[in-house]
């Protein structure tokens, strides 16, 4: 290795070990998942530490808002964290530049490290809490046909989760449509004015170098401003991938390799239909029947779409409901709710 990890706990791999392990690890953002050990970035070097899971207790999501995130008048909206607890509480805090890698991180610890737990001291009270409400809203006892409801949407998720990777990317190509059908042409234009000053910004700041006509702070100001520019109007501006045609391919690609996916299911036709397969869609559609909203299938499936429907930019939810609504609404919109 060039640059071998450096331990961060009390526990150590040799260094064969190590070097093996690290070579194989599962590159997730700046961190790293290896069979033996979990990889973990300093502020500047990805993967510059490791800690054996046998040292790790927890390992967890948390999400800080910037002074005016609240508000909308911040910076930065939000920025996701990795938080490795370990040695009998010592924590190392990672930062990650896109959330979705810090929850592809914690699923796959989940299913190759069950043994550690995922969730703070304090999000566990949460869900327990959670957990309980949910149990009181269940009815305490179900009808022959809600059960029989039940049966058919547990098989369904059941066959749905057997290949995530499917429903994943229908969610995905929906959300990506719903932001280009919503997306106003103007800002397109915006885009390629700022993406201009950034080629002019970088031009200048080459000139000025190639002809020793400023100082470091110039050719460090210009170049900032070069890549600020570009890096704010990229995923704006039409390329290969994204531009309007290329994205409503990828949606009804999505779309057919879900229905594709669905044809040989088991007992007959899917419980609901392949534009809203989803295990997301399914799991809600549980509760509605266990909580007495619905009985059979139908009643489930449009349970769900009135509560869809409900929540809007006006309406506050509970976190587990917004990370379950943002998956799975797009696909409804674009269908409307059909």
């Amino acid at each position: 290795m060039i640059f071998k990890p450096a331990q961060l706990g009390l526990a150590r791999l040799d260094a064969h070990e190590l070097e093996e392990d690290k070579k194989a690890c599962r590159k997730i953002g700046p961190c790293g998942v290896g069979k033996k050990a979990l990889y973990l970035n300093s502020f500047y070097i990805d993967r510059r530490y490791y800690l054996p899971y046998g040292s790790i207790t927890r390992v967890f999501k948390r999400v800080a808002m910037s002074a005016g995130g609240f508000t909308g008048k911040g910076m930065f909206a939000s920025m996701a964290y990795l938080v490795v607890e370990y040695d009998g509480g010592k924590q190392k805090q990672c930062n990650f530049k896109d959330e979705r890698d810090v929850d592809t991180l914690l699923a796959l610890l989940a299913k190759e490290q069950p043994q550690i737990k995922l969730l703070s001291a304090a999000g566990e009270q949460v869900l327990e809490k959670k957990e309980a409400e949910k149990a009181a809203r269940k009815l305490p006892e179900l009808s022959k046909d809600a059960q029989h409801s039940l049966t058919v949407l547990k098989k369904a998720k059941e066959y749905l989760e057997a290949k995530p990777e499917i429903a994943e990317e229908l969610s995905a190509a929906e959300r990506r449509k719903r932001a280009q059908l919503k997306s106003k042409p103007v800002y397109k234009y915006v885009a390629l004015i700022i993406s201009l000053f950034g080629v002019v910004a970088a031009a200048y700041g080459i000139h000025s170098l190639l002809t020793h006509s400023g100082n470091y702070g110039i050719y460090f100001a210009l170049f900032g401003f070069a890549a600020i520019f570009l890096f704010s109007s990229y995923n704006m501006m039409p390329t290969a991938r994204n531009n309007n045609s290329a994205i409503m391919k990828r949606a009804e690609k999505a779309e057919a390799a879900m229905a594709d996916y669905l044809k040989p299911y088991p007992h007959g036709t899917f419980p609901v239909p392949s534009q809203y397969a989803h295990p997301v869609v399914l799991k809600q559609m549980m509760d509605a029947v266990e909580e007495g909203r619905a009985v059979t299938v139908p009643e489930a499936l449009e349970a769900v779409k009135n509560r869809l429907r409900e929540v809007n930019a006006d309406v506050q939810v509970e976190q587990e409901e917004y990370d379950e609504i943002v998956q799975i609404k797009a696909m409804f919109l674009n269908h409307d709710y059909q």
